[in-house]
Parts: C-alpha cells; structure tokens; sequence
C-alpha cells in the first residue's frame, strides 16, 4: 500500500468517502452532498490516489466497499467530527466559564434589558461579568475594534460585517407627574406644554424630535437632560411633560402616569447588534441566547 497522501485530504473528500458509504451508490451520495455523480466519482479517485486503496469495487450493478473502507470509514467520520467542532470553537460552559462580556447600550436600554441579563449570569454563569458602556450613536468601528461584545441600539450601522437580532419593539408616549397636571387633552395641548427635552452626550437628539420637524411642529423645552436617567428628578412635583419610551414605566418612571402622544409615531425596535466574527463564538452564541430569552419574558 501507498504512503498517504495527506495533501490530497480534505473535509470534503472524506465527506464522500462517508456519504459513499451510507448511501452504498455514487449517485445517491450525489444527491445527498448535492453535487454531481462525476463530481463523487473523481474525488473518490483522488482519495484512492491518496489512500492506495480501490476503497469501492463493482458488484453486479453497485459497489461494495473494500475491506480496508470498512475498517477505515468509522475513523474517518470521527475525524471528520472532529475538524468540524474545531470550526465552531472549544465547547463551552456557563457554569466554568470566566471572562468578561461588554455590552454598549444607553440607559433606557440597560435598565430594561441588563439587569435581568445579570439575574441570569449569576444563577447559571457566575464567572461571568458585565462591563457596561454608553453606546451613543452605535458605530461598527466599536465592534471591529473589540471595544465592545455587542451593542444594544434602535439605530443598525449599515455594513455588511454587522450582524442583527430584533429583541423588542416599543413606542414612545407622554409622561406627566398626576398629582400636578393631567393628560394633554389634544396636539395643541401637548404643544402648548413645557417638555423636558434630551440631547444625548453624543450631540444625538431623539427621532421624535425629527418626527415633529417633518410635520412642521415644535416642542416648548423647558429643560434639556443628557439621558433618559435625567427625567424623573426634573418631572416629580412639576407639570412639565416628558416622551419615551413606554416600557420605562417599568422601571425609571414607574411612579408617573403616561398617555398616548396625540400624533403618529412609528414603533421602534431594539436591536443586538454583534460583528459577525463572533457568529459561531459558542460563549458569544449563548450570551446572546440569554439576551434574547431576556427580552421574550418581557414581551409574554
């Protein structure tokens, strides 16, 4: 028998050999690799070439399997196994894992989502840790840059190496303190108002304000906050209004009522948003399993 020719395997090749053989016919391993018949035929020539073995011979009108294919094919398929679980990374435990996972999200994203995340992390990874950062305006180069694990935003970068997952939609509304004003009653109501504004430390005001601009109305600010965190100081006790929003009636502006906006705005949805080199991390894949388990509990 020949020296094996290393160079002339590949996964593929071996694939054949295996598919070959559970198929017993060239042709039905052609339909089930979804290649052609000459296709498997000249790759198991190469892989005779390389093995210096017949490895299939003619038996009336099909093949059989030579003795050394017999012997062969069960080591061929673990190494077969083998390589492919090197393509998605060593296997991973939650409860043995130890690293730590950034996420970028602003505030309104990480109370709603991350605390939960980190109920989670504590029960079934507690090597885990969360490192959390203001995601402002969401950049790729964040991403490409290892500066963060994922990031939590309304707003996608649009570039193909990015890859998206919708967690929850939303909808913004209006915010009043009860005991000091009630609902606007209409849009010349809601306009009349005085509203606590947000202008991000990015220099990013909310799409609400565009949405009012494309209609040719304005808001009268009476107050400008950096983030959502800055609401509830500013609107306890005041009849100033504030939009968001309307799940941080959950948490940041529980203790105040809400009504619908007298005008039409679209939902929006939250995203996670990776680089697709972590796509088939299996820690990355479970860490963003978890987020996505997450924010179904908050849906049902």
């Amino acid at each position: 028998m020949n020296t094996i020719d290393e160079y002339n395997l590949d996964v593929r090749a071996l694939s054949v050999l295996i598919a070959v053989h559970d198929t017993g016919s060239v042709s039905r391993a052609a339909v089930r690799l979804g290649v052609s018949q000459s296709a498997v035929s000249h790759t198991l020539d190469r892989l005779r070439q390389a093995l210096g073995d017949p490895l299939y011979v003619k038996s009336g009108r099909g093949i059989t399997p030579t003795r050394y294919t017999l012997q062969t094919v069960p080591h061929v398929r673990q190494l077969v196994d083998d390589l492919r679980a090197l393509s998605v990374g060593p296997p991973f435990s939650p409860a043995q894992a130890e690293f730590t996972f950034t996420i970028a999200a602003n505030d309104y994203q990480r109370d709603l989502l991350l605390p939960p995340l980190m109920h989670t992390l504590r029960e079934t990874a507690p090597g885990i840790r969360l490192q959390v950062m203001p995601s402002g305006i969401p950049s790729a180069d964040m991403l490409r840059q290892d500066i963060c694990d994922l990031i939590i935003s309304p707003h996608p970068p649009a570039v193909g190496d990015v890859m998206q997952r919708g967690l929850l939609t939303d909808q913004m509304t209006v915010f009043y303190d009860p005991h000091k004003r009630q609902a606007p009653a209409n849009l010349a109501d809601y306009l009349h108002s005085q509203h606590i504004g947000i202008l991000f430390a990015t220099g990013e005001r909310m799409a609400l304000e565009g949405a009012l601009q494309a209609q040719g109305l304005a808001r009268d600010i009476a107050v400008t906050v950096s983030n959502f965190s800055g609401l509830p100081g500013f609107l306890k006790g005041t009849n100033l209004l504030a939009t968001a929003p309307r799940r941080m009636s959950e948490h940041l502006l529980k203790e105040f009522a809400q009504a619908p906006l007298p005008f039409t705005i679209k939902p929006f949805t939250l995203l996670m948003l990776w680089h697709q080199r972590n796509q088939d991390d299996s820690a990355h894949r479970w860490l963003r399993q978890q987020l996505v388990a997450v924010a179904r509990h908050l849906t049902d």
